[in-house]
């Protein structure tokens, strides 16, 4: 959506007709878009214990969520071609004890490694 943006604002700013202060207002705001996600990237950290993944995520609010190891149902890596091309991926663990329950490690490095140990914190919780 930002690059959207910046494009329009681009082509906006090289018209002739005078929409120049929308072009430079569109290229601002997906400036603004891009410099808001890199910081809710920075204030959310995840971490695994011997019992549970632990999400926290402190930018301008805060909110801590827990999934106990034994109620993971799944665990999803999925990858879009930038992440790809940056090696960086998606990690989604959801939970048996409520549908709606999920932990999405956006962005992370190694994401098929952050699945596998998931994984095998679950196992180890489960022996």
């Amino acid at each position: 959506m930002a690059l959207a943006m910046c494009l329009g604002g681009l082509f906006l700013l090289g018209e002739s007709r005078g929409n120049g202060l929308l072009g430079l207002l569109l290229m601002l705001g997906s400036i603004a878009l891009v410099v808001l996600a890199g910081l809710a990237r920075r204030g959310t950290t995840w971490s695994l214990t011997s019992d549970r993944l632990i999400e926290r995520r402190d930018l301008f609010a805060s909110s801590h969520q827990e999934m106990e190891l034994i109620d993971v149902r799944s665990i999803e890596v999925s990858r879009s071609l930038l992440q790809r091309l940056l090696g960086l991926g998606t990690v989604t663990v959801a939970s048996a004890a409520s549908a709606e329950f999920l932990i999405i490690m956006s962005d992370i490095r190694d994401p098929q490694h952050v699945a596998d140990t998931v994984r095998q914190a679950r196992l180890k919780r489960l022996a």
